[in-house]
Protein backbone atom coordinates (compact mmCIF):
# COMPACT_ATOMS: atom_id res chain seq x y z
CA UNK A 1 0.00 0.00 0.00
CA UNK A 2 1.52 3.60 -0.54
CA UNK A 3 1.13 6.41 1.27
CA UNK A 4 -1.03 9.46 -0.39
CA UNK A 5 2.27 11.62 -0.08
CA UNK A 6 3.51 8.89 -3.08
CA UNK A 7 0.97 10.25 -5.87
CA UNK A 8 0.66 12.89 -7.92
CA UNK A 9 -1.66 15.38 -5.66
CA UNK A 10 -1.74 18.06 -8.93
CA UNK A 11 -6.02 17.57 -9.11
CA UNK A 12 -6.19 18.63 -5.30
CA UNK A 13 -3.81 21.67 -5.81
CA UNK A 14 -5.45 25.19 -6.32
CA UNK A 15 -5.80 26.90 -8.87
CA UNK A 16 -5.72 23.92 -11.10
CA UNK A 17 -4.77 26.50 -14.07
CA UNK A 18 -1.73 26.52 -13.18
CA UNK A 19 -0.86 23.45 -11.25
CA UNK A 20 -2.08 21.07 -14.24
CA UNK A 21 0.90 23.07 -16.36
CA UNK A 22 3.76 21.83 -17.22
CA UNK A 23 5.91 19.87 -14.91
CA UNK A 24 6.77 20.09 -11.46
CA UNK A 25 10.07 23.20 -11.03
CA UNK A 26 12.76 22.85 -8.81
CA UNK A 27 11.27 24.20 -5.40
CA UNK A 28 13.62 26.55 -4.70
CA UNK A 29 11.87 28.76 -7.22
CA UNK A 30 8.73 28.12 -6.71
CA UNK A 31 9.66 29.30 -2.98
CA UNK A 32 11.21 32.38 -4.37
CA UNK A 33 8.04 33.28 -6.61
CA UNK A 34 5.84 32.78 -3.43
CA UNK A 35 8.37 35.13 -1.16
CA UNK A 36 7.91 37.76 -3.52
CA UNK A 37 3.87 37.36 -3.85
CA UNK A 38 4.59 37.41 -0.05
CA UNK A 39 6.18 40.82 -0.30
CA UNK A 40 3.47 42.16 -2.73
CA UNK A 41 0.99 41.34 0.35
CA UNK A 42 3.55 43.36 2.32
CA UNK A 43 3.09 46.14 -0.05
CA UNK A 44 -0.55 45.52 -0.02
CA UNK A 45 -0.79 45.37 4.06
CA UNK A 46 1.59 48.64 4.37
CA UNK A 47 -1.07 50.74 2.00
CA UNK A 48 -4.22 49.99 3.81
CA UNK A 49 -2.52 51.04 7.32
CA UNK A 50 -1.47 53.95 5.40
CA UNK A 51 -4.45 54.84 4.28
CA UNK A 52 -6.61 53.59 7.73
CA UNK A 53 -3.78 55.86 9.82
CA UNK A 54 -4.79 58.76 7.69
CA UNK A 55 -8.22 58.71 8.43
CA UNK A 56 -7.33 58.30 12.18
CA UNK A 57 -5.38 61.09 11.65
CA UNK A 58 -8.55 63.50 10.79
CA UNK A 59 -6.62 66.29 9.54
CA UNK A 60 -9.80 69.40 9.75
CA UNK A 61 -8.80 71.71 7.36
CA UNK A 62 -8.31 69.05 4.39
CA UNK A 63 -11.39 67.01 4.51
CA UNK A 64 -12.10 66.50 1.33
CA UNK A 65 -8.18 65.57 0.17
CA UNK A 66 -7.75 63.45 2.98
CA UNK A 67 -10.77 61.22 1.74
CA UNK A 68 -9.40 61.37 -1.53
CA UNK A 69 -5.46 60.40 -0.14
CA UNK A 70 -7.59 57.57 1.60
CA UNK A 71 -9.42 56.34 -0.68
CA UNK A 72 -6.83 56.14 -3.22
CA UNK A 73 -4.16 54.14 -0.72
CA UNK A 74 -6.87 51.83 0.29
CA UNK A 75 -7.49 51.02 -3.80
CA UNK A 76 -3.88 50.40 -3.90
CA UNK A 77 -3.45 48.36 -1.53
CA UNK A 78 -7.03 46.02 -2.47
CA UNK A 79 -5.21 46.18 -6.42
CA UNK A 80 -1.96 45.46 -4.95
CA UNK A 81 -3.39 42.00 -3.03
CA UNK A 82 -5.25 41.01 -6.69
CA UNK A 83 -2.39 41.45 -8.59
CA UNK A 84 0.09 39.99 -6.17
CA UNK A 85 -2.04 36.74 -7.08
CA UNK A 86 -2.45 36.91 -10.35
CA UNK A 87 1.42 37.78 -10.46
CA UNK A 88 2.37 34.64 -8.49
CA UNK A 89 0.02 32.80 -10.82
CA UNK A 90 1.84 33.88 -13.91
CA UNK A 91 5.41 33.36 -12.95
CA UNK A 92 4.23 29.75 -11.51
CA UNK A 93 3.15 28.52 -14.30
CA UNK A 94 5.78 30.13 -16.41
CA UNK A 95 8.24 27.89 -14.17
CA UNK A 96 6.40 25.12 -14.57
CA UNK A 97 6.45 25.15 -18.54
CA UNK A 98 10.14 26.42 -18.87
CA UNK A 99 8.84 29.57 -20.46
CA UNK A 100 10.38 33.06 -19.44
CA UNK A 101 8.65 34.92 -16.56
CA UNK A 102 5.98 37.54 -17.00
CA UNK A 103 7.36 40.91 -16.83
CA UNK A 104 5.92 42.48 -13.13
CA UNK A 105 2.41 44.13 -14.81
CA UNK A 106 2.21 45.41 -11.07
CA UNK A 107 5.04 47.82 -10.55
CA UNK A 108 3.81 50.47 -13.11
CA UNK A 109 0.37 50.67 -11.24
CA UNK A 110 1.97 50.67 -7.56
CA UNK A 111 4.60 53.39 -8.75
CA UNK A 112 2.40 55.36 -10.34
CA UNK A 113 -0.39 54.98 -7.70
CA UNK A 114 2.52 56.35 -5.09
CA UNK A 115 3.45 59.31 -7.09
CA UNK A 116 -0.20 60.18 -7.37
CA UNK A 117 -0.94 59.99 -3.55
CA UNK A 118 2.67 61.88 -2.61
CA UNK A 119 1.56 64.76 -4.83
CA UNK A 120 -1.41 64.81 -2.76
CA UNK A 121 0.60 64.45 0.20
CA UNK A 122 2.73 67.17 -0.96
CA UNK A 123 -0.65 69.68 -1.71
CA UNK A 124 -2.09 68.89 1.73
CA UNK A 125 1.04 69.74 3.27
CA UNK A 126 2.20 72.59 1.53
CA UNK A 127 -0.87 74.51 0.48
CA UNK A 128 -2.70 76.76 2.59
Amino acid sequence: MTDGADRDDTTRRWPRSVYEAGSEPDPRFTFANERTFLAWIRTALALLAAGIALEALEIPDRTALRLVLVVALSVLGATCSVMAFFRWARAERALRESRPLPSPALAPVLAFGLAVAALVIVVVLVVP
